[in-house]
C-alpha cells in the first residue's frame, strides 16, 4: 500500500461520514415550488473535496449504471479522467457494470472499452473467492456506489454485504458513497428474515422493506452481522430527509435493473415481487413490471376481491396483458394493475400479502413455485403456511409484528438522517 498523502482523521465526522468543507452550494431544485436545494450524493461530496478520502490509494469501484452524477455522467468515467484519484479497477454486480445483463446474469470479466479499466465480476461471488478478486485487482480501497430499491431481496444490498466481508478478508478499506432510498426511509415494514432461509436475496435478518440507505445498511451490517468488521467509512448525502421519495431529490433516475424502470416501480416492488414465488406473472416482459400481475384464467374477480380489502393508498384495475418474455411469454393473461394514489399511506408489503391472499381465494389455479422461492423472498415459511391455512391479510401481517419491532430498535441505532 502506498503512503497516504494526508490523514483521514481530520476528514471524518461521527459515524464514519466525510466532513466536507468549502463545498459550493447545490443548484436549486427543478421544482420551483420547493425551497430546498436538491440532494447531493455521497459521490458529489467526495468529488467536491478533491477525493481527499482516497488520496494515495489504489481504488476500485463497485458500481453499475446508477453510479452517475447529476448531469448524467458515470462516476467511473469522471474519476478515470481526474488525476486526483488513482482508479485501477471496476467491480460489476448482477446485471453488470454497464447494465447489459438481464435478471440472474452478469457481464463477466472484461476491459471496459471507454476507460480501458479491468472490470471484475462480483455476481454470485462471496467470502474468500471474492476476497481473492479484490486481491488480484491490486486495489487498496473498495468504493461502493449503487442505487438501491429499498427491498431486502434486491440483490445490490447483499453485493454490498458480500463485498464488505471480502474486503475485510483481503485487508482492504471500504468506502460507501450514499444515495437516497427511492421509496423514502420512513419505516421498516414486513417480515424479518430467519437466518435458516438465508440466500443471496437475503443474507441477514432485516425487514422486507428496510427503510434505510446503503450507507446506513453498511453501518448496520458492520456493527451487527459481520464476524470481523471491515475498515468502513461512509460519505453521507446532504439535503435528504427520511420522508423524501425519489422525485423530491432533484436527481436523475437510472433504472438500477432492467425491470425497475421507474421510481414508481420501486414503490410497490417490496410487496409485489412476492409474485416471483408463485405461478402468476409479476409483470416481467411488460412496460409495468411489478405493477401488472396475472395468469391465464384470472378474471375480474381478483380485482374485485383485493379492492374489497380497502388497502390504503392503492386501487386495483382489472387488466389483461401479454408478456414479451418470462412467465406466459406471448400469451394473454388476466390479472390486476396497481394504481398508487397515496404513496405516503401505501404499505407495499401489506399490499403484496393482500394480493396473495385474494389471488389464492379467487383463482383455483393459484400455486407456489415448486422450489419454495416464496420462503426465500419472505424470509421464512410462515407467510406461505399461513396463507395455505386460510389466514387473512391481518393474520399474516400480524404474525411478524414482534420480529419487526425488534428490528426497528436495532435499525434506529444506525440511521444517519432525520
Amino acid at each position: 500500500m502506498r503512503p497516504r498523502k494526508l490523514s483521514r482523521r481530520s476528514l471524518l465526522a461521527t459515524g464514519g461520514a466525510l466532513a466536507v468543507t468549502a463545498v459550493p452550494a447545490a443548484p436549486a431544485a427543478a421544482d420551483p415550488g420547493r425551497a430546498r436545494a436538491r440532494v447531493r450524493t455521497g459521490f458529489e461530496r467526495l468529488a467536491a473535496d478533491g477525493y481527499a478520502l482516497l488520496a494515495g490509494e489504489r481504488v476500485g469501484v463497485v458500481t453499475n449504471p446508477t453510479g452517475i452524477t447529476p448531469d448524467a455522467r458515470h462516476l467511473v468515467d469522471v474519476m478515470h479522467a481526474d488525476e486526483r484519484v488513482d482508479l485501477v479497477a471496476v467491480f460489476g454486480p448482477e446485471h453488470g457494470f454497464r447494465g447489459t445483463a438481464q435478471a440472474g446474469g452478469s457481464e463477466g470479466r472484461y476491459d471496459d472499452p471507454a476507460t480501458g479499466l479491468p472490470v471484475y465480476d462480483t455476481y454470485l461471488k462471496s467470502g474468500q473467492p471474492l476476497a481473492d478478486v479484490f486481491t488480484a485487482s491490486g486495489v487498496d480501497t473498495v468504493v461502493f456506489d449503487i442505487q438501491d430499491a429499498g427491498a431486502r431481496f434486491y440483490t445490490y444490498i447483499w453485493t454490498l454485504y458480500d463485498c464488505m466481508v471480502a474486503a475485510e478478508l483481503a485487508g482492504k478499506r471500504f468506502v460507501v458513497l450514499d444515495r437516497p432510498n427511492p421509496v423514502s426511509g420512513r419505516a421498516a415494514l414486513g417480515p424479518v428474515l430467519d437466518r435458516a432461509f438465508a440466500t443471496f436475496v437475503g443474507r441477514e435478518p432485516i425487514a422486507q422493506a428496510h427503510g434505510m440507505t446503503v450507507a446506513e445498511l453498511a453501518l448496520l451490517f458492520n456493527a451487527e452481522f459481520l464476524a470481523r468488521p471491515v475498515e468502513l467509512e461512509t460519505v453521507r448525502m446532504t439535503g435528504w430527509r427520511r420522508t423524501d421519495f425519489f422525485d423530491a431529490t432533484g436527481l436523475p433516475w437510472v433504472p438500477p435493473s432492467p425491470n425497475m424502470p421507474t421510481p414508481e416501480t420501486a414503490l410497490v416492488y417490496s410487496g409485489t415481487c412476492l409474485f416471483e414465488g408463485t405461478n402468476l406473472s409479476e409483470g416481467r416482459g411488460t412496460t409495468r413490471p411489478f405493477e401488472l400481475l396475472g395468469a391465464e384464467g384470472v378474471d375480474r374477480r381478483w380485482a374485485e376481491a383485493v379492492n374489497a380489502l380497502e388497502l390504503p393508498g392503492v386501487r386495483f384495475r382489472e387488466a389483461y396483458f401479454a408478456p414479451t418474455f418470462s412467465k406466459f411469454q406471448g400469451r394473454t393473461v388476466g390479472g390486476v394493475q396497481l394504481h398508487v394514489h397515496d404513496r405516503e399511506a401505501l404499505d407495499p408489503v401489506r399490499t403484496g400479502i393482500g394480493l396473495l391472499v385474494t389471488a389464492r381465494r379467487s383463482w383455483s389455479g393459484f400455486a407456489w413455485r415448486a422450489d419454495r422461492w416464496i420462503d426465500k423472498l419472505t424470509g421464512s415459511a410462515r407467510v406461505r403456511t399461513l396463507i395455505d391455512a386460510g389466514a387473512d391479510t391481518d393474520e399474516v401481517t400480524g404474525a411478524w409484528a414482534a420480529d419487526l419491532a425488534a428490528f426497528r430498535d436495532v435499525r434506529r441505532e444506525h440511521l444517519l438522517y432525520r
